[in-house]
């Protein structure tokens, strides 16, 4: 892997929650998962009742995490990144689902119903806004 995947998965592992992007119908759409990263891949868990996962499911999907609404102060550099590969619905293994935790109850009013992917990258993006200590005074003649 290189520097800049090995860094993006790190970022990642910082945050639970991230959002799927494809198109279906040939209209884009955007949508919440859960991640776990594991053997070299990004294990999405989703809500299957939106039907969103038979968009994903074989084809090309980007999936962006990122820590711009974290509670950190805002001198702490914030990133984001964004992994995108090809989408393949999974059963995953007992040890998969046990680094998912337990999920939402419910999910807009209606029980939670699980669906899991695994998204293998092929390409990875890292972007970060540096807060740098060393701002110029916004009092400044």
């Amino acid at each position: 892997m290189s520097t800049e995947e090995l860094r993006a998965i790190e970022l990642l592992n910082r945050v639970s929650y991230g959002r799927v992007a494809t198109s279906m119908r040939a209209l884009p759409f955007v949508a919440p998962a859960r991640h776990v990263v594991t053997g070299g891949s990004v294990l999405l868990r989703m809500h299957a009742g939106h039907g969103y996962h038979r968009a994903c499911g074989g084809g090309v999907v980007a999936y962006g995490a990122d820590n711009f609404a974290s509670e950190e102060s805002e001198e702490t550099d914030r990133w984001s990144v964004q992994f995108t590969g090809t989408a393949e619905i999974i059963q995953p293994t007992a040890p998969e689902l046990a680094l998912f935790g337990n999920g939402p109850r419910r999910v807009d009013g209606e029980p939670f119903d699980p669906v899991y992917m695994r998204l293998v990258p092929q390409f990875v993006t890292v972007h970060t806004l540096d807060y740098s200590r060393e701002r110029p005074s916004r009092y400044a003649a």
